[in-house]
């Protein structure tokens, strides 16, 4: 069930990672609990992407943990990867469900209270709450939803929900409290020192804080 994979959500960025390899982040990161990771990439031409796709499932293969890839949906399909994560700007929703069959994964970018709503009417498999914080790993989006926005989109929400922006130690705990299924994470791993660290960390926060709400 996909919101399981949402507890803690790695977005990659190669620019962050302090020169480290992409594998060598991302599998550090999955030995410390990362469940889902999204390739992200911006300024790569295709060819290039798809052979960090193929890389990237291969070093994936048989942790159980799925690959997203970012945007680009020809890529997805060229790595045969688990799904794509999709933004307002990019190909509908529709249109991306069709290329891939019912069996793959597709999260949707969600920056308004509008298009929360407006989410609602489209089988996605999640919401992507973003951002809850400005940050400067990604900064062609809209007024942060804070957490009281995060609180009242979980609750307008049908989706389960990932929240996005700012996301760490000292935020996470409350933004899965406000009803988040899970956060995605880009530079308080991909940065840390050590990645592996950072998500054991991290992944504690936020099953301590599931295991409450399960608890009533």
């Amino acid at each position: 069930m996909i919101k399981d994979n949402l507890a803690l959500y790695l977005v990659t960025d190669r620019g962050l990672s302090l020169g480290r390899d992409l594998e060598t982040v991302v599998m550090q990161a999955v030995r410390g609990g990362v469940t889902l990771v999204q390739l992200r990439e911006k300024s790569i031409d295709t060819r290039e992407f798809i052979a960090l796709g193929l890389r990237l499932k291969a070093a994936l293969a048989g942790s159980g943990v799925p690959l997203l890839i970012n945007d680009r949906v020809d890529v997805a399909l060229a790595v045969d990867a688990d799904g794509v994560h999709i933004g307002q700007s990019d190909m509908p929703y529709e249109m991306a469900r069709r290329l891939l069959g019912p069996d793959k994964i597709i999260g949707l970018s969600v920056e308004t209270m509008d298009e929360v709503r407006q989410a609602n009417d489209l089988d996605v498999d999640y919401v992507a709450v973003s951002p809850v914080f400005a940050t400067h790993t990604k900064t062609d989006t809209l007024t942060p939803f804070g957490y009281e926005g995060l609180e009242r989109a979980c609750e307008l929400t049908r989706h389960p929900v990932c929240c996005i922006g700012g996301m760490n130690a000292d935020t996470v705990g409350r933004a899965i409290a406000c009803g988040s299924d899970g956060a995605a994470v880009v530079s308080a791993i991909v940065s840390a020192p050590d990645p592996y660290i950072a998500s054991k960390n991290l992944k504690m926060i936020i099953d301590n804080e599931l295991d409450k709400r399960r608890l009533g």
